[in-house]
Order: structure tokens, then sequence, then C-alpha cells
């Protein structure tokens, strides 16, 4: 890719079943919608500092690839940027990120851990359904809302602390997460929606007194402690 390349468009190496790896210019400041698409042999990339933006289903189904840095520059990852990257092991995503979009890392069956950064306020619909090898994520305390579905079947998700930002959790959060033993809900969270525990079996809710995920345990029959 040429240096006076500004914008990788829409679909531009979508499909390129033999691409393996690619080095994106500085000059580059988006990646628009899909733009490598269905690279299943795409093992690497190196993203520069000029790109501010990862737009939708940019590396859906990039089978193959292992691990991403994304640089300080990037503020924004888009819907399914990563859906099914099932070979995807690790990615840093830095603190000038705010958005994550929905399905963002869904599929990635073989994350195993993943650090939220601090800008980030509401984490999309569904961002790590699937994500099955996923033992440890840390949520900021700048996040408020968690949108529906978003660790729906992390089947090795152990444990989580929701940090006292967070007044919201929305539905089927964590169901099927079948390991799921403790989490820490703060008194902030003021509305949890329905079979946000469906499928957790062993799962106790670590929480304050007269809080609303005291109330929350005590109408689904969840075992709950107060802390």
């Amino acid at each position: 890719i040429p240096n006076s390349v500004t914008t990788i468009g829409n679909y531009a190496f979508a499909y390129c079943k033999s691409l393996k790896s690619i080095i994106i210019p500085n000059g580059v400041t988006s990646i628009k919608d899909a733009a490598f698409e269905g690279c299943f042999n795409l093992e690497s990339i190196i993203i520069p500092n000029s790109v501010t933006s990862i737009e939708n289903s940019v590396f859906y189904r990039c089978e193959s690839l292992k691990s991403i840095i994304i640089p300080n520059s990037v503020t924004s990852i888009g819907e399914e940027a990563f859906l099914e990257c099932s070979s995807l092991e690790e990615i840093t995503i830095p603190n000038s990120v705010n958005f994550i979009g929905k399905y963002a890392f869904a599929g990635c069956k073989s994350l195993k851990s993943i650090i939220i950064p601090n800008g980030v306020t509401s984490i999309g619909d569904r961002a790590f359904r699937y994500c099955k090898s996923l033992e440890s994520i840390i949520i900021p305390n700048s996040v408020t809302s968690i949108e529906n579905s978003v660790f729906y079947e992390c089947v090795s998700l152990k444990s989580i602390e929701i940090p006292n930002s967070v007044t919201s959790i929305g539905k089927c959060v964590f169901s099927y997460c079948e390991n799921l033993k403790s989490i820490t809900i703060p008194s902030s969270a003021t509305f949890i929606g329905d079979h946000v525990f469906n499928k957790c079996a062993n799962v106790m809710i670590q929480c304050n007194r007269n809080s609303y995920a005291e109330e929350y345990a005590k109408k689904n029959n969840i075992p709950y402690k107060i802390t």
C-alpha cells in the first residue's frame, strides 16, 4: 500500500484468501467497513499511529489472526470489528479507545484475557459473546453500562468485578457462563436485566445491603453475600 493512501475503503481487501500479512502506511487515518473481511489466512497486520477509527466488520472472520496491537491514535472499534477471529489470543486496546461496538470481539474463541481501557463508557451488545477461552477481564471505572449479552457463553470466566461507575447491566449479560462463581455488583447498579445469570448454576453475587443487586438476587433465587 503506497504512502499516499489515506483511507482503506469498504471491502478493499475482502476475501483475499491468500493474504497473510499487510503493513498499512502512516498516512492512513481510517479503515472502513469490512476492509479485510474474510481474509482467512491473514496472520499479522501492522496498524500505524495515524489510524483513528477501525470501522464495522474490518477483520470479520480473519480466522488466522493471532494477535494485533491497536495504536494509541484509535478512538473507536466498530461493530463486528473482530467478529469470529477464532485464533485471536491477545489484543491490546489503548486508553484512547472510548467506544467498543456490538459484536466487536464475539466468537474470538481463543482470547484468554482483555483489559478494557479507561476511556470506554459503554460495552456494546454481545461484544464478547462466545469468547469461550476468556478467563479474565478488567472493566474500568469509566464504564456506565454493560449492554445485552456482552459475556454470553464465556464458559471459562470464573469471576468478575463490576466497577462502581456501572448503573445498568443489560439482559442475558452472563447467560451460559457456566463456570462463573463470583461476581461483585456495586450499589451504583440500579438496573439489572432479565436472565442475566441464566444457566450460571454456581454463581454467588457479592453486593451491598439494601442494594438493587441484593433485591435482584432475592427475586431470582440467586445466592448472594453482603460485603
